[in-house]
């Protein structure tokens, strides 16, 4: 069980996020659904882990029920590869001298991989190199602990006890019971039919008791899933729904058919002896066929799915969405660090649309408008408080050294776009003072605004493209149009204050003015901020210091930046 979780760990991070990549891709085809199931959990080692997954997607508004299915499905299939890896313990009590047995028998590839994983775990830098590392290392554990399974229990095979306990297992139902609660106590059913193979070595299993315990394992898997589900929205229930109905449905087909050709015609196999290789081909065959029944019912899995779990007449159509952040994610970092960027976004994206419904209220003043962005500031801080809560559960799920510096810059992230929101807030406030004193600026004060707030609008928004895509061209488009920004703050500002001086603006109207100017480049300095942070991932940037960066670009930036400079200074220019 241990190798198979170190197994299971480095195949995950090895992936490098294949889970999240496949289901941007998944369509509605039943069958490419199925393909990349099977995928999936062939890389991370664990049906229950991307039945939980898929659960969150589900959960999350990411993922259809329908298109759950077929992953689910994909899944069953994906599991049966630990089992066919398994089998290579078979080959310790093979005759074969040839090299090649030889050298792929467990005692002897174990040792060979141990070693190798250890010289990559010990001797290299580079992460993706110790990860290839721990998954040889996993190997070569599973491998000896079913090698030593396998010869600590032949000597039970002549104890008459031992005999006894299987020949009742040959009861189906209680062999179904039996690979259920050893698949509910290891938590995987594919642990469960190791367990199984490597009490196959000593002989004392027949086909007619492991068939019931490998069907059991398919139903005891659905356990973790259907808990992970319990308090989660109606359609991932359905989801944990899925996955049970389709391992019952499966094993009760599979037992009547199996049990009546045995009764009317009789197997010839039925009480020989059930190798490993056996168990691993019957619980692929069992997995395949099952898979190949349901395709064309797949629509009824899901409507016996909804009619188990109903909707509410007073439910709305469409579910609330819930966030992104789902603890089910934690168990792959990668894609839980992708619904944390898509939590980020969201963020900014909310705190833009209160940014142009402020620049709305300052054209004509809407209590409502007001309102509605105050709400969506309180949105705000509540994702604030949620994704730092979760980004310090992520941070402990054994990250790699570039999902690490992703996790620091989204900590950081959270913090810039709620003072955004924050400043938004500011300036809805100066607009709230203007309209209750019954005062308002000039037609050209709110001119030279109005070509400030469509700078700060266009600086939210480039911040939160670079913040989504990542992209460092996206990132160093931001800081030339901060300077320009601070320019015609400081522009604006001397010009308000010699029409203060000349008595065209009242002081009281100057000052809102001047704290309007304030918090637009406070806005920006956060904008910034952001580009800066998001740079520090970046490998190549990844010493970077902010102020010395900062500096640099500001006295001798490179031409591309003078340029941008330029387009920026002539596209919000005071006088056009």
């Amino acid at each position: 069980m241990f190798g198979m979780n170190t197994l299971s760990s480095g195949l995950e991070k090895a992936s490098g996020g294949l889970l999240e990549k496949v289901l941007a891709k998944m369509s509605g085809n039943i069958f490419s659904s199925i393909f990349f199931g099977a995928v999936v959990t062939a890389a991370v080692q664990s049906s229950t882990a991307t039945t939980v997954i898929v659960i969150g997607l589900v959960n999350a508004g990411i993922l259809k029920l329908r298109g759950a299915v077929g992953i689910i499905m994909g899944a069953n299939i994906g599991t049966t590869m630990t089992a066919q890896i398994l089998r290579l313990a078979n080959l310790e009590g093979s005759g074969d001298s040839s090299f090649f047995v030889n050298f792929i028998k467990p005692t002897n590839l174990s040792a060979i991989l141990a070693i190798a994983g250890i010289i990559f775990i010990m001797f290299s830098k580079r992460s993706r190199k110790k990860t290839v590392g721990e998954i040889l290392v996993g190997v070569a554990i599973l491998l000896t602990g079913m090698t030593t399974m396998r010869a600590a229990v032949e000597p039970m095979a002549q104890l008459e006890a031992f005999k006894k306990i299987f020949q009742v297992l040959e009861n189906p139902l209680l062999g179904i019971l039996a690979g259920a609660v050893v698949t509910v106590c290891t938590q995987s059913s594919a642990a469960a039919v190791g367990i199984l193979q490597a009490i196959s070595g000593s002989g004392a299993i027949l086909f007619a008791s492991a068939f019931p315990i490998i069907m059991g394992t398919n139903i005891g898997t659905c356990v973790t899933p259907m808990l992970s589900s319990l308090n989660s929205s109606k359609n991932a229930k359905r989801a944990g729904l899925l996955h049970f109905y389709f391992n019952l449905i499966g094993t009760i087909i599979f037992l009547i058919g199996i049990y009546t050709y045995q009764i009317l015609v009789g197997w010839s196999f039925w009480d020989s002896e059930f190798t490993t290789g056996n168990i691993a081909n019957f619980h692929t065959i069992f997995n395949i066929v099952v898979t190949a029944i349901f395709i064309p019912f797949a629509g009824v899995l899901e409507k016996l799915a909804c009619l188990t779990v109903r909707d509410k007449p007073e439910d709305d159509e469409d579910d609330i969405k819930e966030d992104h952040l789902d603890e089910r994610f934690l168990v792959t970092p990668n894609v839980a660090i992708s619904q944390t960027s898509e939590a980020v976004v969201q963020m900014g994206v909310q705190a833009q649309k209160n940014f142009k419904s402020v620049m709305k209220i300052y054209q004509q003043f809407d209590p409502k408008l007001a309102e509605k962005i105050r709400e969506r500031e309180d949105t705000i801080d509540r994702l604030e408080d949620r994704v730092g809560q979760y980004l310090i559960k992520l941070n402990d799920c054994g990250l790699s050294e570039d999902e690490s510096a992703k996790v620091t810059a989204y900590f950081h992230l959270i913090s810039e776009y709620e003072r955004i929101g924050d400043y938004t807030i500011n300036i809805l406030e100066t607009a709230e003072a203007l309209f209750e004193d019954e005062v308002s600026f000039s037609d050209e004060a709110m001119r030279e605004l109005n070509i400030t707030f469509d700078a700060i609008s266009e600086i939210i928004s480039l911040a939160i493209k670079a913040t989504k895509t990542m992209e460092v061209e996206d990132m160093v488009r931001i800081e030339p149009l901060e300077e320009v920004v601070d320019r015609l703050v400081e522009e604006l500002k001397s010009i308000h204050i010699d029409r203060a001086k000349s008595g065209i603006c009242k002081v009281e109207v100057g000052v809102h003015f001047i704290d309007i100017l304030t918090n637009v480049e406070r806005i920006s300095d956060h904008c910034s901020n952001i580009a800066v942070y998001l740079l520090a991932c970046k490998k190549e940037y990844s010493s970077l210091k902010k102020h010395e960066y900062l500096d640099k670009l500001h006295t001798n930036g490179p031409e591309s930046y003078e340029r941008s400079i330029e387009e920026y200074t002539a596209k919000y220019a005071l006088s056009k």
